[in-house]
């Protein structure tokens, strides 16, 4: 299987047509391994009932930008890469607004008290009136913007590709600090997505380091090595701390890295509580006690959060390229790159139900609202499905 890669921020194409030849070169052994599983019958304890359907844009683009979509109280927003951002009716899918921006969209959106906010491949951070899309402000970041930005109260915090991260005011947009972080010359296709809780920020980058930074000046409290930098290839060794980082109300902090480890950390200190070998870009989520992620191989996981002990593990998606995982009414929910969404009990690790949304494919995490999930498709279809039992 291919991954995404970025030589700083992109791959020339000769490296990736020179990754295909390998990937393309190395026997029936190698196909049998990085091949996609093909889907097999289960019986289905729920039932997905699409609720309504709309068009938000062209989608993501050739490029496959993460732009996933935002939900705040009873609204949802979407982004295409061109630059158009729509609201809808979460209820009914009704469009309440849309916005061409003349800037194309490269992050996922977040949405919070009046403002939509999103990063465009110039490296522009924007803030956009809920009520009716109209830009409420704009800043300047060091570089490309893939990752959602974060907001506290008082701050947006945005993480660009060039390993930098910038506290924006949420207000005005006014910059208030910056902290860069060093970066290795191959990187996976996307930054981590900061944590942030009023008085700190938790940030991982693709030198396999978690930082801990003072909201206040942006000045680093602790830093922890999540994942060492191994093997022979720069593919081998790349180590990019790419998901965002899980924040428990007691404490507890949950990291994932590629070719690295997944970690339960003291989130006041940074001490490491348990880690376990583990290979994942993706967030993962926590529900009750159960941590529960998705590999480099797509396998899904479940661990127990207090002791890392490997609950159970689902190999049936294996290489199907699934989303994060997001939580619906006791199940795990993801999609994968020929657009299926699958349903999966959080207990067993059993399947409960599956759809095709979209042939484009789902590559963005999908948002879930208890027993409603929202799907972003790659071409830009967005539905909206209620899970029936």
């Amino acid at each position: 299987m291919i991954r995404n890669f970025a030589r700083k921020s992109t791959l020339p194409l000769v490296a990736l047509f020179t990754l295909a030849l390998l990937a393309g070169c190395a026997g029936k052994q190698e196909e049998t391994r990085y091949s996609p599983k093909e889907l097999q019958r289960f019986e289905a304890s729920a039932e997905l009932k699409r609720d309504w359907r709309q068009r938000a844009g062209r989608g993501l683009g050739r490029a496959a930008y993460p732009i996933s979509p935002a939900l705040d109280g009873e609204t949802i927003f979407a982004a295409d890469e061109r630059g158009r951002v729509m609201a809808f009716a979460a209820d009914s899918g009704q469009q309440r607004w849309q916005t061409d921006l003349d800037v194309g969209v490269s992050s996922g959106l977040s949405a919070v008290a009046g403002h939509v906010y999103l990063g465009t491949r110039n490296g522009e951070v924007l803030a956009l009136n809920q009520a009716n899309g109209d830009i409420a402000w704009r800043a300047r970041v060091s570089s490309e913007v893939l990752a959602p930005p974060q907001p506290s109260q008082q701050l947006l915090v945005v993480q660009s590709v060039d390993g930098t991260v910038t506290a924006l005011d949420r207000q005005s947009g006014q910059e208030r600090w910056v902290y860069s972080a060093s970066q290795p010359s191959l990187t996976l296709r996307g930054t981590g997505t900061p944590t942030v809780i009023d008085p700190v920020t938790f940030a991982g980058f693709a030198n396999g380091r978690l930082v801990t930074l003072d909201n206040r000046n942006g000045q680093p409290l602790w830093e922890r090595r999540i994942a060492v930098s191994q093997g022979r290839s720069e593919i081998e060794r790349m180590v990019d701390l790419s998901g965002q980082p899980v924040l428990t109300p007691d404490g507890r902090l949950f990291v994932t890295s590629y070719n690295g480890r997944l970690a339960a950390l003291d989130a006041a200190s940074g001490d490491v509580l348990w880690q376990r070998e583990l290979s994942s870009h993706l967030t993962p989520v926590l529900v009750g006690d159960r941590l529960l992620t998705v590999n480099e191989m797509s396998h899904v996981l479940a661990f127990d959060a207090h002791s890392g002990e490997e609950l159970w593990r689902n190999r049936d998606l294996q290489n199907r390229q699934l989303t994060a995982p997001a939580f619906a009414d006791g199940n795990l929910v993801v999609g994968d790159f020929e657009g299926y969404l699958h349903l999966i009990d959080i207990q067993s690790g059993r399947f409960t139900a599956r759809t095709r949304v979209d042939s484009s494919g789902i590559s963005v995490r999908p948002l879930t609202d208890y027993r409603r999930i929202y799907v972003l498709a790659n071409d830009g279809r967005l539905e909206a499905l209620d899970i029936r039992r």
